[in-house]
């Protein structure tokens, strides 16, 4: 039997996990840009591959950091070097070369050698092409594209199951308001992008927050564990928690 759970590549962070991320699930990562989802990617890769671990790294933002890979590391040169190795990075810039890096990843899967797959961000492009087809009134398109990243979701879903490899994938947010936003009773709501989707094929979902440099992490949706947020900060080497769970 495999494990059953792989590092978050922190130790506050395996804490709050109960021993980091379970692998035959989707974990999301959801929050605004610069809330720190990348960076627990990078943490996470980064523990992978000292291990000697096949890490596949879908970039679509660029997000990925030899430097911050560096840093979170803290080994020699030659470690660095050696350990990046372990990393395949994928960086479509499409959605179309989004399938074509999934394609690439099923191809690495089949090999039997790999350990993680983060998806970062799983609907940054899947946002791009489904704005233009609702901008075209392309009812058919927009079908198409909506089926595709189902499709992405699904694979994903299966490779963990039975190939028990761990899958992350990050998303982005928008807010939404219940009542006219200028209204100083208004109730903001942050959702994810794509979100009906990504909440049933996720098992474990996350929260990422920043406010005012103020980060917090809250676990939203888990198997075996309650609702609860940690609050954090990003350092050199990865992330240490600011208060209590």
């Amino acid at each position: 039997m495999r494990e059953s759970k792989i590092s978050a590549g922190s130790y506050d962070l395996n804490k709050f996990l109960f021993g980091g991320y379970e692998t035959d699930i989707i974990t999301t990562l959801y929050g605004p840009g610069g809330s720190g989802k990348s960076n627990f990617c990078i943490l996470t890769a980064t523990s992978q591959a000292r291990k000697g671990n096949k890490v596949i790294f879908i970039d679509t933002e660029g997000g990925f950091s030899s430097e911050r890979f560096k840093q979170v590391h803290q080994g020699t040169k030659e470690e660095i070097e050696k350990d990046l190795q372990n990393i395949l990075l994928l960086k479509p810039t499409s959605f179309k070369e989004q399938e074509k890096a999934f394609e690439q990843m099923l191809s690495h899967v089949k090999k039997g050698d790999v350990s993680l797959i983060i998806i970062d961000s799983i609907a940054m492009l899947y946002r791009l092409e489904l704005g233009d087809a609702i901008s075209a009134n392309d009812s058919e398109k927009i079908s198409a594209v909506n089926r595709k990243l189902a499709n992405q979701l699904r694979t994903l879903n299966e490779i963990a199951r039975k190939q028990n490899i761990p899958v992350i994938v990050t998303n982005q947010v928008y807010a939404t308001f219940t009542q006219n936003k200028e209204d100083q009773n208004a109730e903001r709501r942050v959702s994810m992008v794509g979100g009906d989707l990504l909440k049933y094929w996720s098992k474990c979902l996350i929260e990422l927050q920043n406010h005012y440099g103020k980060r917090k992490i809250i676990l939203k949706k888990h198997r075996s564990m309650p609702i609860k947020e940690l609050a954090f900060e990003i350092i050199n080497t990865g992330i240490k928690k600011r208060g209590l769970f």
